[in-house]
């Protein structure tokens, strides 16, 4: 019977106010009813939504206070696992609106600073009042720092420590690790009766230190699709334009061209003066960037975008294929969604891709790498 109950009530939880005909009986714990009303709180916004009128408060005589956005946000801090407190204040903010989220400075700097809250608040900008856009610009900030921290040293070590594969080294890293040369070598140690290879030496590559310089133009499409990947675009702008013997340019587009390059060592300063929205002519971005070009064969064009070009095919392919007739290494970042998943225009890569460019769906972490192969 127990087990029956708890089922009961998880669904009573899951379905909110559709449930209060059919499960009105089940009777909830004191734990229970603080999650039932934590969760009321937001998603009868839903419910709301759609015209439905949710009659009599499911919980009025719980306590005598009712909740406000800034109870609402501690309770469910306590009452959620870290994860799940995350989505659902991330669906407050950008899904369901809740204004007072936004409208109280103090209330801001309890909110956790995460990727998803960060682009919430990028694409609300425009509520926001001058009290809380200091708080904002905090929790960008925060949010670029943790962004930094994770990719930093992975776009260091790929592009000024790369691996030397006729070289090795004594230093055991993951990152050097030579599994190729570590099979062969130990293959001899292959056990039968484990079916196992056993390691007696592992391999390692050394890297070597170069300095060459290089040019590389990042042009990333703003429209309103792309929020996830300009913020990775300017935090990956930023680790560049740290290293030695790289100089960059960040050209953001959507169907104007605006060139924030002075801008490419602060990305919060990017973020927050990215306009998202609007249409998008990938051409006239790459027509732009083709002036910035000097030395061509020292030069990385990558153009981040989703590759549905609002403006001139024509003259996107022509200008594609001018940048790749002068040796101009040419990369083509596609577009990812939340679950990292590639959402681009394929025949318009496809295009791209026979002119020269080589086009791929990757994540922050592998662009890196990507970027360093180019550079051999």
């Amino acid at each position: 019977m127990k087990q029956e109950h708890d089922t009961a009530a998880r669904w009573r939880l899951v379905l909110g106010r559709y449930s209060d005909r059919a499960l009105n009986q089940v009777q909830l714990d004191a734990e229970q009813l603080r999650l039932e009303r934590t969760l009321d709180y937001l998603y009868n916004r839903e419910y709301d939504g759609r015209g439905q009128v949710a009659g009599q408060s499911r919980h009025g005589s719980l306590d005598n206070s009712q909740l406000t956005a800034v109870n609402w946000l501690n309770s469910a801090r306590k009452l959620f696992p870290q994860s799940t407190f995350e989505r659902v204040q991330t669906q407050a903010i950008e899904r369901y609106q809740l204004d007072g989220l936004l409208k109280d400075a103090n209330t801001l700097q309890h909110l956790e600073p995460t990727p998803q809250l960060a682009k919430a608040l990028l694409s609300m900008r425009g509520r926001m009042n001058s009290e809380t856009r200091d708080a904002v610009r905090e929790i960008i900030r925060r949010v670029v720092e943790q962004i930094v921290a994770r990719l930093k040293a992975n776009f260091v070590n790929s592009i000024h420590g790369r691996k030397h594969r006729f070289r090795r080294s004594l230093v055991a890293n993951s990152q050097n690790f030579d599994w190729r040369r570590t099979i062969q070598a130990n293959l001899k140690h292959y056990n039968v009766d484990l079916q196992k290879l056993v390691i007696q030496q592992p391999f390692f590559n050394a890297r070597v230190q170069r300095h060459l310089p290089w040019t590389v133009i990042l042009c990333v499409d703003q429209s309103a699709s792309m929020l996830s990947s300009v913020m990775y675009s300017a935090v990956c702008a930023s680790i560049l334009a740290s290293l030695p013997a790289v100089k960059v340019h960040l050209v953001l587009f959507d169907t104007n061209v605006v060139d924030v390059s002075h801008l490419a060592s602060d990305p919060v300063e990017v973020l927050l003066t990215a306009q998202l929205g609007g249409g998008t002519d990938i051409a006239k971005a790459v027509n732009y960037c083709e002036r910035l070009v000097t030395q061509p064969n020292r030069t990385i064009f990558t153009l981040i975008s989703d590759f549905e070009e609002g403006g001139s095919v024509a003259h996107l392919l022509g200008g594609i294929s001018r940048l790749s007739s002068q040796q101009v290494k040419l990369l083509g970042l596609a577009a990812l969604d939340e679950q990292a998943q590639p959402v681009y225009d394929m025949q318009m890569a496809q295009k791209l891709s026979e002119r020269g460019m080589s086009v791929a769906a990757l994540t922050p972490e592998h662009f890196a790498e990507w970027m360093a192969e180019v550079m051999q």
